[in-house]
């Protein structure tokens, strides 16, 4: 089990100043061993970096030992982390001269590598990993923590009200990152713990099947076993986000170097916030339906929200680009996960198109404006709820045995397999 804890931490004045001069250090090596790997062929290797520059950051950005190795590891986690988010976007072409069976331009998806990176990666905000045991330890009789600076080791106090149970002795830490924002410190830290009897989800032994259908005017529409559907509004969120929207806009109009402070500033508050709205969303579920419990939701990975493939307006479709669908998607899965639970992912194809009564699938039975689906087998329902019950549906098809459910238009446009 896997855990991030995020420590405020309380340095004096003088402590601060060592704190600053470090992570500002850090992070100028950081970009330092980013320009070289860039401009060598990003060979994402830290051990062979180190060889090659271990001397270089320890003279030119007075590290300690320990952290100038972490200086690579730092550097060569980010280039994989850009890696993975390449792989799962390729480049897409849209080929207007080439039509598929439907007459639809046919697209092709290009592979993307870090070979696609025009320059090397930056780290802009002044950051240090440091490694237990030698770089930071605690002292809890005192309530202290004891970190490694450039010029002395310093001990500073921190807040713990929300993180006490991780330290009855029972989790291992590893490394930690110290970051500063909007004057505070804090110290991250990723703890683990072996569980014996670690809960595994057997479809066998399934108490619930939840559809989930994920959209903005309501964040989630849910529908169980015994038929009982939820809805979680959106409005309010979309108000908040549309105020950043406006107030960033009047920002960058103003364009003063004061604005652009704010800007920075408000681009980590919104996101903090959308997180904690996920965070409540995931929980709520979970807490709600217990473990053993199948949550299906909609595979969005190739779903696109680009320019051309969005026919709303232009406020509707920035919600959509920007919404964080996918973090909502990682935090329920988690959380699933630890309770002995599972998140299964679809595909999205004909989930609001089809008549969750007699079957039929027909792209005219939803009405999007006034977020209604009416069958001509009389059936009539909100359009989200539809998809979540279809949703639902195949989540009793994989429980029955299916390994990847569906829905197919088949020639008769009715059918899940």
């Amino acid at each position: 089990m896997l855990r991030t804890l995020k420590l405020m931490i309380l340095p004096d004045c003088e402590q601060t100043i060592l704190l600053r001069q470090m992570t500002e250090q850090y992070r100028q090596a950081c970009n330092f061993v980013s320009s070289y790997t860039f401009e060598h062929g990003i060979e994402l290797n830290s051990f062979r970096l180190q060889k090659a520059l271990y001397t270089d950051v320890r003279e030119k950005f007075k590290l300690k030992a320990q952290m100038s190795v972490s200086v690579f590891r730092t550097v060569t986690a980010r280039y994989k982390t850009v890696e993975t988010q390449l792989q799962q976007k390729p480049y897409k072409i849209v080929d207007k001269y080439d039509l598929d069976e439907k007459g639809k331009p046919k697209v092709y998806k290009i592979p993307r590598d870090l070979g696609w990176l025009k320059k090397p990666i930056e780290f802009k905000r002044p950051q240090v990993d440091l490694v237990l045991s030698r770089d930071y330890s605690f002292d809890f009789e005192k309530h202290m923590l004891s970190l490694n600076t450039l010029g002395r080791r310093i001990k500073v106090g921190y807040v713990d009200s929300c993180w006490k149970h991780y330290f009855d002795g029972s989790w291992t830490f590893g490394t930690g990152k110290i970051v500063s924002l909007k004057g505070k410190w804090y110290f991250h830290i990723p703890v683990s713990k072996e569980i014996s009897t670690t809960p595994v989800f057997d479809r066998k032994h399934v108490m619930h099947v939840v559809g989930i259908d994920r959209g903005l005017r309501f964040i989630t529409t849910t529908y169980d076993e015994v038929g009982e559907c939820s809805f979680e509004s959106g409005h309010e969120a979309m108000k908040v986000r549309e105020n950043y929207v406006h107030l960033r806009a009047r920002l960058q109009r103003k364009g003063t170097r004061s604005a652009k402070r704010i800007l920075n500033r408000l681009s980590g508050q919104e996101n903090r916030w959308m997180t904690d709205v996920n965070h409540q969303l995931s929980k709520t579920l979970v807490e709600k339906y217990g473990p053993n419990t199948l949550f299906v939701l909609e595979d969005l990975v190739d779903v696109s929200f680009e320019e051309d493939n969005l026919k709303g307006s232009a406020k509707s479709n920035r919600q959509k680009r920007s919404w964080a669908f996918y973090q909502f998607e990682q935090f329920l899965t988690y959380k699933a996960a630890a309770i002995g639970s599972m998140v299964l992912k679809v595909p999205a194809n004909y989930t609001s198109q089809r008549c969750p009564r007699c079957g039929t699938i027909c792209k005219d039975s939803r009405d999007h404006h006034n977020h209604e689906y009416v069958c001509h087998c009389g059936y009539r329902g909100n359009d989200d709820r539809v998809g979540a019950h279809n949703l639902y549906l195949l989540g009793t098809q994989y429980i029955s045995g299916d390994e990847h459910p569906r829905i197919r238009k088949n020639t008769s446009g009715t059918g899940i397999s």
